[in-house]
Order: C-alpha cells, then structure tokens, then sequence
C-alpha cells in the first residue's frame, strides 16, 4: 500500500533573524562606528516585505572583537542602534561576543544564539529562518532546527556553498522566496515582479 502523501500546507514562516555584517549591511570588520553602517543592497525591500506579512525580524552576529579587545560591548550596542535605525525596528538582538577558542555556546555554527534569539521572541525553531553568508551560520540554523538560507559574498568559501540546504543570490531574492512558506529547493528564486511581491495576498 502506498504510503498517504499529507496535502496539508506548510507551516507559515514566522521569524527570520539575519546575519549582521555582510548579510544585512556592508561587512566593515569590527566596526566601532555607526557612521560606516550601510544596508546592502535590497535590505530595506527585503525587510519591508516580511513585515507587511507580520513575520517578525532579528539580527544575530558574532563581534569578536570584543573578546580580542578591539571594541566594547558598548561600541557594538552603537552599531547595532543604528541599524535598527536604518532597517527597523527589529524584534530581537543577539551578539556573541567571544573568541573562536572561548567554548561558548553562542557562537555559529553551534546553535545557542539562534536558539536565544528565538525564545526571546517565542518563535519555534521549526517556524523560523536565518539567513547568513556564511556556512557556519547555515549550520547554526541546521542545528537549531530551523530554516538556513544562505547568501553567498566574496567571503563564502564554495565548499560553503555547496554544503548549504539552500542558496539564494541575494537578499530580497532570498525573502521573497519564503512569504509563502519555508524555503522549497536548493537554489532559491522568485521571478515575480517586487510590486506583485508586494501586493500578492498572504492567505
């Protein structure tokens, strides 16, 4: 007998926590200046788009920095304010502000900081995205137990890429693929225009 194919829908996507530098503003390595914030291109559409659908936002990042005595805690909370002034309001905030050789568990690729950000915003993993550029943020999510997407820059390794679940081009691409639900493919794309995009009916 084969097995019943359930035609239920997909769970809706309810959360989407971005990458910091790289993904969501131009990558300025332990960046002590609010001055130098700058979205890259398509955060802002990317951005207004989720929450026309009342899916709500986060920001995840690692500052090293902080841990090798290169900016403060209260440097990164300054850079963070003016993102959120940009691109905001966020829902949520998480910063992992140790070294790679600390242990902590909030550093990606281990899932601790997906995880915090999304019991502060009382999201189930299984109902939430993050989208990096990096693998380790994809296996961050992997772990977690939520959606990854990741979006290459000139700082992704290919065997990153290759090993993600799923790759979009950009940004807004990789938004838009996820309105209707979890992302679906390896390769992410949505061909509609951005006005139909934003116009089209949520369910």
């Amino acid at each position: 007998m084969r097995p019943v194919r359930s035609t239920s829908p997909a769970r809706p996507v309810k959360a989407v926590l971005f990458d910091r530098d790289g993904t969501l503003v131009e990558d300025v390595p332990d960046n002590a200046d609010p001055d130098r914030v700058r979205p890259v291109e398509g955060a802002r559409e990317a951005l207004a788009l989720l929450r026309e659908r009342g899916i709500r936002t986060g920001v995840v990042t690692h500052q090293s920095g902080v841990a090798r005595g290169l900016l403060t805690v209260a440097d990164v909370r300054r850079v963070d304010h003016r993102v959120d002034e940009l691109l905001g309001p966020f829902d949520v905030f998480a910063v992992c502000p140790h070294g790679p050789d600390d242990g902590c568990h909030c550093r990606t690729p281990r899932p601790g900081m997906v995880l915090w950000a999304a019991g502060r915003i009382c999201t189930r993993p299984a109902d939430l995205v993050v989208i990096g550029d990096t693998g380790a943020d994809a296996e961050a999510a992997r772990r977690a137990g939520c959606h990854g997407i990741l979006v290459p820059t000139g700082r992704t390794r290919p065997e990153q890429t290759a090993c993600a679940d799923h790759v979009a081009p950009d940004l807004l691409t990789a938004v838009r693929a996820l309105l209707d639900g979890p992302p679906r493919g390896r390769v992410l794309a949505d061909e509609r225009p951005i006005q139909e995009a934003f116009t089209a009916d949520p369910g």
